[in-house]
């Protein structure tokens, strides 16, 4: 089987996680996930976020970075939760056009990311998690993490914009948009087949797929 390198994109509540989770487990990839826990930031953001947005932009560029220098460096197929190319385009980004981050901290920010990312090959694949504000919302209720219940809606709506303006101007490698507001990934199998199926004719060699 080829290697395979895929990211999957999406907005806070969408979903990635779990895809990731299920993709890895039928594939045999190994899984990279977003750092939370060990975040030193997070919480402290939801609280403030024009206090925290740099330090909190800057962490998770790191890791990210850190993880797809992994990949990309490993024989393995890998599968990530979450680019490096959303902490700028879609996170920082928000965070300053909602001014909650000075523009000469987003400047130096995006020459960082930009001398940081010019030394990485981009992913095969990128599954972006479509989910409408409405549903992120549900979702992140449901899902009960305390600080990401005050997070603002206008901010999610923002998240949402940037995302799609990402999505329709990427030229780095291939979007596979999975519209999933009607789709449960984790307890219908015919949604996460349907998912599959998509990737797998969204990439080259469909055939030499091989699931575990």
């Amino acid at each position: 089987m080829a290697k395979r390198f895929i990211v999957i994109a999406g907005n806070i509540g969408s979903g990635k996680t779990t895809l990731t989770e299920l993709l890895s487990k039928r594939y045999g990839w190994e899984a990279h996930f977003e750092v939370h826990r060990e975040n030193p930031y997070l919480s402290d953001f939801y609280g403030d976020m024009n206090r925290w947005s740099l330090q909190l932009q800057v962490y998770f560029l790191s890791k990210r970075f850190q993880a797809h220098q992994k990949i990309l460096n490993s024989e393995s197929s890998a599968i990530q939760d979450r680019s490096v190319y959303e902490d700028a385009f879609i996170f920082a980004r928000t965070l300053s056009e909602t001014g909650k981050m000075d523009m000469r901290d987003y400047e130096n920010y995006l020459e960082l990311f930009n001398t940081m990312t010019q030394f990485l090959n981009p992913p095969d694949l990128i599954i972006y998690i479509k989910r409408s504000v409405e549903c992120l919302k549900g979702r992140i209720r449901e899902r009960g993490i305390e600080y990401e219940q005050n997070i603002p809606e206008d901010y999610l709506r923002q998240l949402d914009r940037c995302y799609d303006a990402w999505i329709n101007s990427y030229k780095l490698g291939k979007v596979l948009t999975v519209k999933a507001d009607d789709l449960d990934l984790k307890w219908r199998l015919s949604d996460f087949d349907y998912v599959c199926k998509a990737m797998e004719n969204s990439l080259d060699q469909p055939e030499l797929f091989t699931v575990c």
